[in-house]
């Protein structure tokens, strides 16, 4: 038996846990994994921003960073996923670039406008999911340009964090605000950050053509049951 929800498809006949069949469990193995990245998250920020030792903050942040595809691997070969774990995998996920944004932005290394462009789109996406709650059940399932964008951003803040290596400016526009494309020298991990927030447009505008598209789905039952 399948039920449809909106975009996405619940199989009932699939065993219960796998991608196909999510649990409602909350207290699993990958759960508690994905939690801690999150604590991992706060103890980075405190070590970069009050100047602790840099490496520790950096050490701190790679491994949250790198249990990342271990909470969905444990989750996936135990038969633990469920909702709980899709819902908070991708929150915890911006939570770790948004910490790292922040604490780049607070000592200077990295432009002001990076950090709203990102924190702007996460904090319109999460009004957009609370809005899409009410008439859609199931969670979008994350798209593969953010993925693409998740990953670039990673790469890109993980070079800045280390602050290695310097290179110089390319000396391809002539404006302040955009370092390393200018004829500032910067860390090379910026160059991955200005991929990253192309792609983090695109995956928003891609989002917002799914949010339109269930309203509208939903707003066409509506109409059709009325």
């Amino acid at each position: 038996m399948i039920f449809f929800q909106g975009k996405d498809e619940v199989n009932a006949d699939a065993p219960l846990g796998t991608s196909d069949n999510p649990s409602n469990k909350i207290f699993t193995i990958s759960n508690a994994i994905t939690m801690l990245r999150l604590v991992l998250t706060f103890v980075f920020l405190f070590l970069f921003v009050t100047h602790g030792n840099r490496y520790v903050a950096i050490a701190v942040y790679g491994v949250a960073a790198c249990t990342d595809w271990l909470d969905g691997l444990i989750a996936r070969k135990t038969q633990t996923v469920s909702w709980f774990g899709k819902q908070l995998d991708p929150i915890v996920d911006r939570a770790l670039l948004f910490f790292g944004v922040l604490g780049l932005t607070l000592r200077g290394e990295l432009p002001v406008w990076i950090a709203v462009l990102l924190i702007s789109r996460d904090v319109l996406l999460a009004i957009a999911m609370l809005v899409l709650k009410r008439v859609h059940d199931r969670p979008v399932d994350v798209l593969y340009t953010g993925k693409i964008a998740t990953a670039c951003l990673m790469l890109g803040f993980g070079l800045m964090l280390l602050g290695i290596p310097v290179v110089d400016g390319m000396g391809i526009v002539n404006v302040s605000w955009l370092p390393l494309l200018n004829h500032e020298p910067a860390s090379l991990g910026l160059f991955f950050v200005y991929v990253g927030c192309i792609f983090s447009v695109i995956t928003f505008v891609l989002y917002f053509r799914i949010g339109i598209s269930l309203l509208r789905e939903y707003y066409a039952k509506e109409r059709a049951n009325a």
